[in-house]
C-alpha cells in the first residue's frame, strides 16, 4: 500500500490558466471497501475543508501504521473552480459566476445510460451486479465530454466516487446544528456516523435535493433495483451530505472533534483495521425531509429572532419579526411563525433579507404539505 497525492487537471476556462484538483489516495486502488470524501463543493463552507485537514492527519497515520485495508480517497476541497471565485474581498463559492448554477445541484443523472448497458447481463449473484454496474457507471462517464470546466470537474470526481461503497459529501449551513441528508434506503444503517458525529438532526429524502451529489451516486442503485426487480441489485453506495453545523464554526477543536469521528466510522466500516467499542446512539430519530420547514421573510427587512438554534418550538409560533428600519413609530412587524412543532435546526447568519429568503429550518416529524414543506433552495 503506498500513499499518493494526485492531481486531476481540469478544462481550461480561457487561455494561461489551469485548475486542478488534489486527491489524497490511501490503500491498493480498487481495493474494497471504498470510501470517497470530498469537502467543500460549496467552497465558501470553511467547516468542512477544516474537518478534511485533519482527517488527512489520522488517515496518513494509519497508512504509516499499516492499518488501511481498503482504499480511501480523500479531496480536501473538491471545488477549486469556487475557491478562486471573489468579489470585493468577499468570497462566493456557492454558484459559478460564470452560469450561476449552484455546485451542488444538478449532477447528472447516470442511471439510464447505465441501465441500458446492463440490460440482459445482469445475474443472480449480487456481488457480480455490483461489479458490472460499477464497471458500467465508469464506462458511461468516460464516454461524456466536458466542454467547460464545471463539467470536468463533475466529470473527475463523479469518476472517483461512483466505485465507492461509502460516499461522503462535507459540507456546513449557515448557522445551523450538525445534521445529515441521505436516502431513507439507508437508514438505519448510517445510525454509527449519527452516532458518533452527534448530528441533531437527521434527514431522509429520495430525490429532493435537486440533484445534489450523494443524491446522485445513491439514487442510482434504487433506480436500478426498481427497473431491475428479477436480479438482486443491493443499495451499494451509502451516500451522505454531512452539514458540519455553520460557516462559523470554523476551529481545530471542532474540526479534529469532526476528524476522529468520521475515522472512527471508517474502522467500523472496515476500511481502516482497529477494534472499537459500539457508536453512541443517534442523538436524534431520522424524519423525513416533507416534515420540515423552511420559514420564510414575507418582505424585506431585518430579522429579528424571538428563538435560539437549537430550541424546541410549537406549531404556530413565533419565532422572528421583521424589522424594517424606516417604518413609523409604532408600526406594527410582521411576525414569522411555524408550521409545525420541531427543533430549530438553522437560522440565517446575515440578518438582512429579502422577500421569500429562508430565515430558520425547523425540523418536525409529520409530512407537511408541498407549498410548507423543505425544498433545498437553489
Amino acid at each position: 500500500m503506498t500513499y499518493r497525492c494526485e492531481e486531476l487537471p481540469l478544462i481550461s476556462p480561457g487561455a494561461g490558466t489551469k485548475l486542478t484538483v488534489l486527491l489524497h489516495r490511501f490503500g491498493d486502488p480498487g481495493a474494497q471497501p471504498k470510501a470517497y470524501i470530498q469537502a467543500s463543493i460549496h467552497a465558501d463552507e470553511i467547516p468542512a475543508m477544516m474537518a478534511a485537514h485533519h482527517l488527512l492527519q489520522l488517515l496518513a497515520k494509519a497508512e504509516k501504521d499499516g492499518l488501511i485495508k481498503g482504499e480511501i480517497v480523500l479531496v480536501p476541497y473538491a471545488n477549486p473552480i469556487g475557491l478562486g471565485q471573489w468579489l470585493n474581498e468577499r468570497h462566493l463559492g456557492r454558484y459559478e459566476q460564470r452560469s450561476g448554477g449552484n455546485f451542488n445541484r444538478d449532477w447528472p443523472d447516470l442511471e439510464p445510460a447505465t441501465a441500458a448497458k446492463i440490460d440482459g447481463r445482469l445475474g443472480s449473484d449480487a456481488s457480480q451486479n455490483v461489479a458490472l454496474i460499477r464497471e458500467a457507471l465508469c464506462e458511461v462517464l468516460s464516454e461524456r465530454t466536458a466542454e467547460r470546466e464545471l463539467q470536468s470537474l463533475r466529470r473527475s470526481l463523479a469518476k472517483e466516487s461512483v466505485t465507492a461503497d461509502l460516499v461522503l459529501d462535507l459540507h456546513c449551513d449557515d448557522e445551523s446544528l450538525l445534521h445529515l441528508f441521505l436516502l431513507p434506503q439507508h437508514w438505519p444503517d448510517a445510525a454509527d456516523f449519527a452516532g458518533e458525529l452527534g448530528a441533531d438532526a437527521v434527514l431522509l429524502d429520495e430525490g429532493g435535493t435537486g440533484g445534489a451529489f450523494d443524491e446522485a451516486n445513491s439514487k442510482i442503485w434504487v433506480g436500478l433495483q426498481r427497473r431491475f426487480p428479477d436480479h438482486p441489485i443491493p443499495a451499494a453506495c451509502l451516500a451522505m451530505t454531512v452539514e458540519l453545523r455553520g460557516k462559523a464554526d470554523v476551529s481545530d477543536r471542532l474540526g479534529r472533534q469532526d476528524a476522529d469521528a468520521l475515522y472512527r466510522c471508517l474502522v467500523r466500516r472496515g476500511l481502516i483495521a482497529g477494534d472499537l467499542a459500539p457508536p453512541p446512539p443517534p442523538p436524534a430519530e431520522a424524519t423525513p425531509l416533507d416534515a420540515s420547514q423552511i420559514v420564510r421573510a414575507p418582505a424585506a427587512g431585518i430579522v429579528a429572532y424571538q428563538v435560539a438554534l437549537g430550541d424546541r418550538v410549537k406549531k404556530g409560533q413565533v419565532i422572528a419579526e421583521l424589522v424594517d428600519p424606516a417604518a413609523p413609530p409604532g408600526a406594527p412587524r410582521a411576525k414569522m411563525v411555524t408550521a409545525t412543532d420541531g427543533l430549530v435546526m438553522q437560522r440565517r447568519l446575515h440578518k438582512l433579507v429579502l422577500a421569500n429568503h429562508g430565515v430558520a429550518k425547523i425540523v418536525g416529524k409529520d409530512p407537511l404539505p408541498p407549498e410548507t414543506a423543505f425544498v433545498l433552495e437553489a
